[in-house]
């Protein structure tokens, strides 16, 4: 019964349209998260909806010239 929940948890998490995975949120400068994003950051979109979260900070990092 533990493990039919466990693929039906991990099936549903694959099928969700509005998921992007990590690649995508890396590229854009992103963190996913579990849970919630840590103070200065936002929610983005999701990395895994709607458990694990793609994070981004506030304000962009400044490059050194």
């Amino acid at each position: 019964m533990g493990n039919l929940c466990f693929v039906f948890i991990f099936i549903s998490l694959l099928v969700h349209g509005s998921t992007h995975g990590p690649d995508s949120c890396n590229h854009d400068r992103g963190l996913c998260r579990v849970g919630n994003c840590i103070p200065g950051e936002y929610l983005a979109k999701y990395c895994f909806e709607p458990v694990i979260l793609c994070c981004k900070p506030l304000s962009p990092t400044p490059t050194k010239s």
